[in-house]
């Protein structure tokens, strides 16, 4: 079987990640009987510096559509003054492969798997207190990707050169908090083990209803999904009073959805939890289309030093080839994801080799030479799968 992958590597560690990326998909071509064919599409805010009119080149969205699965890097690539190059659309370059992607593929839900590995330090306490009960962190996090703030509706008002205002229009709509409602609750049922504290399978709503009129609609939209569900334990939180559970009471969450803005910050801190950005995953899921991607970012400071936590790309990988996996009926492809997994737990519980976030700087070992580790270790797992 052949496996059409779109690969974008991006900007500043981006392309370095996705290198990393791809030797695990390679590793798992040669025991899962499929081919991995892999189109590689630069993008980014360094491809519209040197070529000036758009952020990827003319047909990536259509080559884009016609993947079986796309693998994101990172984009965003400073400008002189330190912010984000943007297009003369105002847009950062960068929006295509991103929010432009998930907009033509209609990938509408954004899950963010939030667990916390055997040998992973959080990020919550002082080095005195980083190690913390893995257990108590398990849960996924399901932001609507389409809309919201993100829906592109508002402007500036210009006058004489100067912005004074400046408007962006939150959209919520029925039928897109629906379907990614209707995914958040699917996706609790599937993973069927439940939230850590008391394993009962819940679905939580992060919204901010007592103020907004499109967190009103959200609410109403999640009780009447979650009717039809009456094995899900369904559950409604503001979001300002989320963000202090989820950091001092994570095991009680399974399954959580929320609007697009809202998302994209909870996510952001859940990764907090789970051991930082290094270790945090984006999918990007639609009906019939899939992007995954580590949420890290291009971080130009770390641009060509080998040195980035390659993990959270391996990780995406992983997921991209359970999806597809999933998708096409392939089983192997479900399994060796599993064992990407289980060798990336091997190389934490061993407690080397690992990157700078995760070991220190004097222990630090290079991205590359994790990534080799991890594929070592696939391989051992895969001859016996």
């Amino acid at each position: 079987m052949k496996i059409h992958v779109v690969a974008l590597p991006g900007d500043g560690t981006g392309p370095e990640v996705m290198v990393q990326g791809l030797k695990v998909l390679s590793a798992v071509e040669k025991r899962a009987g499929v081919q991995f064919l892999v189109e590689e599409i630069p993008c980014g805010g360094q491809f519209y510096l040197k070529h000036g009119s758009r952020d990827w080149p003319e047909g990536a969205e259509e080559r884009c559509q016609a993947a079986d699965v796309v693998l994101l890097g990172a984009v965003g690539w400073p400008n002189e003054s330190g912010a984000p190059v943007t297009m003369k659309d105002g847009k950062m370059a960068g929006w295509s492969p991103v929010i432009g992607n998930r907009i033509r593929l209609d990938l509408y839900a954004n899950v963010r798997p939030v667990k916390l590995y055997p040998g992973v330090p959080h990020r919550i306490h002082g080095k005195n207190q980083r190690v913390w009960d893995p257990e108590k962190v398990d849960m996924i996090i399901v932001r609507e990707n389409t809309e919201g703030l993100y829906a592109g509706v508002g402007g500036n008002l210009t006058r004489g050169g100067k912005v004074p205002v400046a408007v962006d229009t939150r959209i919520i709509t029925r039928d897109a908090s629906e379907r990614v409602i209707r995914h958040a609750f699917e996706l609790s049922r599937k993973r069927g083990k439940g939230a850590p504290k008391d394993g009962k399978k819940r679905v939580t709503a992060i919204v901010k209803d007592n103020v907004l009129k499109g967190c009103q609609l959200f609410g109403q939209v999640f009780r009447e999904v979650g009717a039809d569900y009456p094995d899900v334990e369904k559950d409604i939180a503001i979001v300002d009073a989320f963000t202090q559970w989820l950091i001092g009471q994570p095991e009680y969450y399974d399954v959580c959805v929320t609007t697009n803005m809202f998302g994209d910050i909870v996510t952001d801190l859940a990764s907090v939890l789970q051991g930082g950005m290094g270790m945090a995953v984006g999918c990007n899921i639609g009906d019939r289309h899939a992007m995954f991607e580590p949420i890290h970012g291009s971080a130009p400071k770390h641009a060509g030093k080998d040195k980035v936590n390659p993990f959270a790309m391996i990780l995406a990988v992983k997921e991209a080839i359970r999806w597809v996996g999933d998708r096409k009926g392939v089983p192997k492809l479900v399994t060796a994801a599993d064992k990407i997994e289980q060798a990336i737990q091997t190389i934490l519980r061993r407690g080397e080799p690992l990157t700078y976030d995760l070991a220190g700087e004097e222990r630090a070992a290079p991205m590359s030479r994790v990534a080799d580790a991890v594929v070592t270790e696939l391989e051992r797992l895969l001859q016996g799968a």
